[in-house]
């Protein structure tokens, strides 16, 4: 509830004047059946038209001001709550871009797509509600019972002896539905989670022929959550039944009481139905209650799951956004200070003390055998992660005292999986950055693909891309900004030899006053690099020359003979 508090706050003035409305038309709409008692009980036996007429003529405008203040109030809560939500949702949305890569891998991305979706629905909907619903009802129960109650107060008791428990069928259930609905929006995650990867996967799903296979993953997942869903909402129905069998039971009551009555002679017929008109508005506020307490149990779920991403520390930087780039004058542009890294505490160490410096004018290479720690190395670079241990400088300076902007903005860079947008191959080389269409041209004839139209149409996940012509878009993406350091995390795997080479001579010729990282299983892509690191076990075995290295680190000359052998 505090979540939901802390996002209505800035709207506190229109969920005042909300109540305000809402408390005013209940009080209009709680006169109306006194005006009926009065004309069936007064007006008419005296056959006095012109008082049952005004008392028709006030029953209506008091409908219609009701009518109007119910409109107003519900569209001024509807309107806080989307405002409310709207703001979560862009700082739900912010924390999601600034969580460490620690924090990103115990969320997950299919619940942290859920939570933002269906879960800040469910919170919208409950602070509409509480705002419509939770001033109404209980104003109206409240009303009516008092007004009730001064009409025929022996009637009355039936009713106050019925309230309580209703109350208390409805708070007993609502508390027992947090925790399922927690369940449910779990079981959802999970769901997302399937339904992501067969949608990012159905390429191969189809070329391996496991349809059929992914079908029944999804279908069991979904009949988990569906017989997880079934299990909440029959907790949540109990409520329904229960209360209306006790208000039958008491509406019964008061006919066979209010009958006698009339029959004796000691209560007015308008009286009665009068009362009868204030049991449906109580019966009504009672389920209105009842509803508030079934979105609460969903709302509140959903609130908790939020407020545990929101809660998430986020990176220990000054200055996130932008704004905080600085030049540096220190030779040594990247260095690593015995860097050890694991991803959390009980797991081993993916680095262990890794050590080198990378000056102006030099390139890296990044050689190993998968999984021994290269992608690693480059989150750590790009402070996705951390260090556990030891410290990384860029020109000197420690990348923690560092703003994530001033750290990234120096980088060009190209990941293992990257992704590719749908919109133009000039949009998707640009990238919001604000590159011109000469500078898009000159990356791309770098990269060996500027046989494309800048205007022409890339699909969702270049799916009308080969797998070559993605990896050169990509790389025409790195290169476009001119970054003072550009990061080929294994992006030639889909290239051939000769265009490989190729595309690394025209970066050497045209990009070659940045430092360039290279990431490869190839030792061709990275043989001409000033100096090449090599990786095993996440421990650094070789550092140097691509000719000192076959001297010198036996892993690296296996790898080279390996691969190149033949051609030599």
């Amino acid at each position: 509830m505090k979540l939901m508090l802390k996002y209505m706050k800035p709207y506190k003035a229109k969920v005042i004047f909300t109540v305000f409305l809402k408390f005013a038309a209940v009080i209009l709409e709680l006169l109306i059946p006194y005006m009926l008692e009065y004309m069936i009980d007064e007006a008419a036996p005296k056959k006095q038209i012109i008082h049952v007429i005004i008392a028709g003529i006030i029953m209506v405008i008091l409908a219609l001001l009701v009518r109007a203040m119910n409109v107003s109030a519900n569209r001024l809560a509807a309107f806080t709550a989307r405002s409310s939500i709207y703001t979560l949702r862009k700082d739900l949305f912010r924390k999601t871009i600034y969580l460490t890569g620690t924090g990103f891998d115990e969320i997950s991305l299919p619940s942290l797509i859920s939570r933002m979706t269906s879960d800040s629905y469910n919170v919208q909907s409950f602070i509409g509600m509480i705002q419509r619903i939770g001033v109404r009802a209980p104003i109206m129960l409240t009303g009516g019972l008092l007004i009730a109650g001064i009409m025929e107060i022996r009637l009355s008791v039936v009713l106050l002896c019925m309230i309580p428990v209703m109350i208390f069928v409805a708070v007993f259930v609502s508390a027992k539905g947090i925790p399922v609905f927690r369940n449910v929006q779990a079981k959802l995650d999970n769901v997302v989670r399937i339904l992501r990867e067969n949608i990012t996967g159905v390429r191969i799903i189809r070329a391996l022929s496991r349809s059929e296979y992914e079908k029944k993953r999804f279908s069991n997942a979904n009949k988990i959550l569906t017989d997880t869903d079934i299990r909440a909402g029959m907790m949540m129905a109990l409520p329904n039944p229960l209360m209306n069998l006790f208000l039958n039971i008491g509406f019964t009551l008061i006919v066979v009481i209010g009958a006698y009555r009339v029959n004796a002679g000691d209560m007015k017929p308008g009286v009665i139905l009068a009362f009868l008109t204030y049991f449906n508005m109580i019966l009504q506020a009672v389920m209105g209650i009842n509803r508030i307490f079934i979105q609460y149990s969903k709302a509140g779920a959903s609130a908790d799951r939020i407020g545990m991403v929101l809660a998430v520390p986020e990176q220990e930087r000054k200055n996130d956004v932008s704004g905080d780039y600085e030049e540096y004058d220190d030779e040594n542009v990247i260095e690593f200070d015995n860097v050890s890294f694991r991803y959390d505490k009980n797991s081993a160490e993916s680095l262990k003390n890794i050590s080198f410096c990378v000056k102006k004018g030099e390139s890296l290479g990044i050689i190993g055998s998968t999984g021994c720690g290269k992608t690693t190395l480059l989150n750590l670079l790009l402070a996705f992660y951390d260090v556990s241990e030891g410290s990384i400088r860029i020109h000197g300076k420690d990348i923690m005292n560092m703003s994530l902007y001033d750290i990234r903005k120096r980088f060009g860079i190209v990941f293992q999986n990257d992704t590719i947008f749908n919109d133009t191959f000039y949009e998707n080389i640009n990238f919001g950055r604000g590159i011109s269409i000469d500078k898009a041209k000159e990356a791309a004839e770098a990269a060996m693909i500027d046989s494309f139209d800048m205007d022409y149409p890339v699909a969702i996940k270049g799916m009308n891309l080969s797998g070559g012509q993605k990896q050169r878009l990509l790389i025409a993406r790195a290169l476009a900004g001119d970054s003072e350091i550009i990061v080929f995390d294994d992006s030639s795997s889909a290239l051939d030899y000769k265009t490989d080479a190729i595309i690394r001579n025209n970066i050497r010729k045209k990009y070659g006053n940045s430092i360039r990282i290279t990431v490869a299983q190839r030792v061709s892509s990275v043989k001409d690099m000033t100096h090449i690191l090599v990786l095993e076990e996440g421990e650094m075995i070789g550092f140097g020359t691509h000719e000192s290295l076959l001297n010198d680190c036996s892993v690296y000359k296996e790898i080279y003979m390996s691969q190149m052998g033949a051609f030599e």
